[in-house]
């Protein structure tokens, strides 16, 4: 239940941030409302990954790896950033990782 606590949590990770700048510097309502309900969402998964018996360096480097690789996508898909060949090998190198990470931790 833990690393699906950690996976939630990556997930609203990546949504606090598409909100952020959707909001325009906090300018616009309902974006901005959506970033402070993804960032707590956030980090309350988190905290209940850590909570249910996940290491924190692992929760912590999984949770942001989601966020990261998810903001990356999320950018390429909606924002039309680059999705250079290099950009991409690297996503598929970090969410590579994460797979690891998952693969040796303990835990769940």
């Amino acid at each position: 239940m833990a690393w699906l606590f950690l996976l939630i949590g990556g997930l609203f990770e990546v949504g606090f941030t598409v909100s952020l700048k959707y909001s325009e510097n906090f300018s616009k309502l309902w974006p901005s409302v959506s970033f402070f309900i993804c960032i707590t969402l956030s980090f309350f998964f988190l905290n209940k990954a850590i909570n249910n018996g996940l290491p924190i360096g692992t929760s912590y480097a999984v949770w942001t790896g989601i966020g990261a690789a998810g903001t990356a996508i999320a950018g390429m898909l909606f924002f039309k950033e680059p999705a250079a060949m290099w950009r991409i090998f690297f996503l598929v190198m970090l969410i590579g990782s994460i797979a690891g990470l998952k693969a040796v931790s303990g835990g769940e």
